[in-house]
């Protein structure tokens, strides 16, 4: 028969792991789980468990980084990619280390180089849904995001190239505002102000021309001898006659230009206006932006691509043009 201090003793360490289990399984899943707010959590490269574990806690995904560091040490080691991850407030073990063995999974979209505000607007619309790329579309605007780089118009070729993640609950206006400092943080780390003059051209016409550089030079190699043919055409005051200009009133990106395009009447129609198209035609990237403050000195009109590695062969008469496009032509490129 048990004594009775023993039997207390033992009762007490039953108890005792009763209310501990107990505790585990409502750490492991909660009663409410699934029924918070979304939150988004970074992983960085080689981040320890504890440490996640503090940052699932910081953000009230989990209440207790103890319970969660015996889970996985539990079931096994946890291979985590950095990145953005989004849960849940609340959420179980089981569903967290389901998102944490997948890829990051914020929502976020990506301004690349070259990309118009179309083309990212589309990308929003996978992203977050045809209604928030409409208002985001809206948003994208002088007059309800100003950008120090221009009073009017659209916010094309204004915003900087990078991966955006949307926060939980954040607006299209919120996205759009981080999208313009991205650019004048982008611009100023180069050397482009907003008060910035080069060549006759004030800061705003200086992203217009990087920008048809972007399309036109395409391979950073290329873009600073496409910024001195800009420069050099534009000194000339002849027509630029830059085919990327032509294809973004068409949005499109790339392709022929036909001489049915060449003869429609519209204002980014470099063959039929002179000067500048009215806005940028796309995002820009810092090469893009340097090739256009730092060009250098040359004599060159033209340009081709003679090569599909997309090596351009640059000229300063027509006939030397010509030239190179016949051998580009034997290449069977063009």
């Amino acid at each position: 028969m048990l004594n009775k201090p023993l039997g207390r003793i033992l009762v007490g360490l039953v108890v005792t792991l009763v209310v501990v289990l107990g505790w585990f399984a409502l750490q492991v899943e909660p009663i409410f789980h699934g029924k918070g707010t979304l939150v988004i959590v970074t992983v960085h490269d080689h981040e320890s468990i504890s440490s996640l574990a503090a940052a699932l806690h910081d953000e009230h995904v989990i209440a207790s980084p103890l319970a969660f560091r015996i889970y996985v040490d539990t079931i096994g080691s946890l291979k985590v990619t950095a990145g953005k991850y989004e849960f849940t407030t609340g959420s179980s073990f089981l569903r967290i280390h389901s998102i944490l063995g997948s890829l990051p999974n914020a929502p976020s979209v990506t301004v690349a180089a070259g990309q118009t505000l179309y083309e990212v607007e589309g990308n929003l619309a996978n992203e977050e849904g045809v209604p928030y790329a409409n208002a985001f579309t809206g948003d994208v605007t002088q007059s309800k995001t100003p950008s120090p780089f221009s009073s009017a118009g659209s916010l094309e070729g204004l915003i900087g190239t990078g991966t955006y993640f949307i926060l939980p609950g954040e607006s299209p206006a919120t996205l759009a505002k981080k999208m313009v400092k991205g650019f004048v943080k982008e611009s100023s780390s180069v050397g482009l102000t907003p008060t910035t003059t080069l060549n006759g051209l004030n800061a705003y016409q200086l992203v217009i021309a990087a920008s048809i550089v972007e399309k036109e030079g395409y391979y950073p190699v290329n873009m600073p001898q496409v910024a001195r043919v800009i420069f050099n055409r534009l000194a000339r005051g002849g027509p630029l006659q830059m085919d990327a200009t032509v294809l973004y009133y068409l949005k499109q990106d790339g392709g022929t230009v036909t001489p049915a395009m060449l003869q429609t009447q519209e204002p980014y129609n470099t063959y039929l206006n002179l000067g500048l198209t009215p806005t940028p035609i796309c995002a820009v990237s810092k090469f893009a932006m340097r090739a256009i403050l730092h060009a250098p000195a040359g004599s060159w009109l033209y340009f081709t691509l003679i090569n599909k590695d997309g090596t351009m062969a640059f000229s300063t008469t027509f006939a030397q043009q010509l030239h190179e496009e016949k051998i580009a032509a034997s290449m069977g490129i063009g």
